[in-house]
Order: C-alpha cells, then sequence, then structure tokens
C-alpha cells in the first residue's frame, strides 16, 4: 500500500468507495475520521472499528469544514490522507432539471473539494509530507447526453486538481486524481433513480476495490491522474482525437 501515514480524512465516508477505503484503512491499523451528511452510514462503515470517527459535516459548508479539520487536527492529530469521496449524481436534461439541482451538484462534487482543499492542505504543506487524492470521472473527460450537471461538476474538479498539483509539486505531498468510469457503488443506484444514459451504461462497472488500487499505483508512480479500468485509457484518447466520433455514438445510444 502507499500509504504509511497514521490519519486519513474520507469525505464520502458513509457509502461506496469512501466506506470501502475507510475500512481497509482502519484494518490496516490507519486513524480514519469520516465527513459526511450520512450519519446512519457512517456508523456502519465504522462498526467493528474503534480507531474510525465519525463527524456529521455538510462539505458545501466552508466554515464547517474548515472547522472539523482544526477539531481533527487538535484531537486526532496531524491528517497524513485525504479522500475526497463525497458526491451526488443525478442524471437528466439540462433544461428539463431544476436550476437548484443542477447548482447543488456542483456545489457538493467541485465546491466540496474545494473547501476541503482549502482546510486541509495549508498544514499539510507546512508539514510537507501527505496525500491527496480527488475523485473526478470519466464523465468529466468525455461528457455526454442527460449527464451535464454531473460532467460539469466533474470536469471542474480535473481541472481545479491538475492545477492543485502543478503549484504544490514539489510541496513534498503527492496528489492523485482518479477518474474512474461506472462503479458499483450506491452513487450509481442514485443515478438509476432519476435516468440513466445509455451509453455509459454499456461500459465496464468497476469495483471500489477496483479504483482504490489503481489510485494506489498512482500515487506510488507520482502521476497527478489515475485512469482505471480496462476502457478508461482509450476514452481518454477517443475523446483527444475523435471527439465527434464519441458525440454520435452518444447520440445514436439516446435516439436523439
Amino acid at each position: 500500500m502507499a500509504f504509511t501515514g497514521q490519519l486519513a480524512v474520507i469525505t464520502g465516508g458513509g457509502s461506496g468507495v469512501g466506506q470501502t477505503w475507510a475500512r481497509q484503512l482502519a484494518a490496516d491499523g490507519v486513524i480514519v475520521a469520516l465527513l459526511d451528511v450520512n450519519t446512519e452510514g457512517m456508523e456502519a462503515t465504522a462498526s467493528g472499528f474503534e480507531t474510525i470517527h465519525t463527524f456529521e459535516v455538510d462539505i458545501t459548508d466552508s466554515g464547517a469544514v474548515s472547522a472539523v479539520f482544526s477539531t481533527i487536527e487538535t484531537t486526532l492529530g496531524p491528517v497524513d490522507r485525504v479522500v475526497n469521496a463525497a458526491a451526488i449524481m443525478p442524471f437528466g436534461r439540462l433544461v428539463d432539471e431544476d436550476p437548484r439541482v443542477t447548482n447543488k451538484v456542483m456545489s457538493v462534487n467541485y465546491g466540496g473539494l474545494v473547501n476541503v482543499a482549502t482546510a486541509a492542505l495549508p498544514p499539510m504543506l507546512e508539514r510537507g509530507y501527505g496525500d491527496f487524492i480527488s475523485f473526478s470521472s470519466m464523465t468529466g473527460i468525455i461528457p455526454g447526453l442527460l449527464m451535464g450537471a454531473y460532467a460539469s461538476s466533474k470536469a471542474a474538479v480535473q481541472h481545479y486538481s491538475e492545477i492543485l498539483y502543478h503549484e504544490n509539486r514539489d510541496s513534498g505531498l503527492r496528489f492523485c486524481c482518479v477518474c474512474p468510469p461506472a462503479v458499483a457503488t450506491p452513487l450509481w443506484r442514485q443515478a438509476e433513480a432519476t435516468v440513466v444514459p445509455k451509453l455509459p451504461a454499456r461500459g465496464e462497472t468497476l469495483t471500489p476495490d477496483q479504483v482504490i488500487a489503481e489510485v494506489e499505483r498512482c500515487l506510488e508512480g507520482g502521476k497527478p491522474f489515475a485512469f482505471p479500468g480496462k476502457q478508461t485509457k482509450f476514452g481518454v484518447w477517443m475523446r483527444r482525437l475523435l471527439p465527434g466520433l464519441v458525440w454520435k455514438a452518444s447520440h445514436e445510444a439516446e435516439g436523439f
């Protein structure tokens, strides 16, 4: 495992990849602090582990995020790893979607990352050690029909994460922005409750373990981006070289 620190903070730790990662780290003796609004989910994550601590916090509230990181550093110790796994993923046509929903997606998926980064990174940078992991998505690289709000938020995450990496590449910290395809988690089921775009639904679906393993390889290799899955790197090149073909496939899949 790439991580040798003592304390990890995971947003969205009440389900999905965040939950799986928290339990993996705790099983290896790491102290884990979970940040989520899903208190029941965090309790499930922490079940059986005395080293998992839960903090109910809305990551869209910058003041609350700053306060909780201060509390964590004071009561649990210096933060060695931050995993930004919190996200929401409703799908639908942009003009039909309630703008409050569209803006909330950006506020959680991108704004939450900004709030966490500005709260967590200053002391980590001062110490010159730690891992900072962002969660983007293949939809942030390959936008598609019916995924406008989510894809836009994840594209913003990618740009922010890339600039963050380059601004701090000589700091001693390791940065990785992971861009997975569909992952078998409650987040994907959240999308299914709205509408499922046909094109990404036809692609591969990964497990949380597969995504986590690829991030660890990313950190060990010192690369700023991780592209888990057999189809992911191919998709990146398709988007760069043949964007018209990607859109053609999306229109044909959705029928409009």
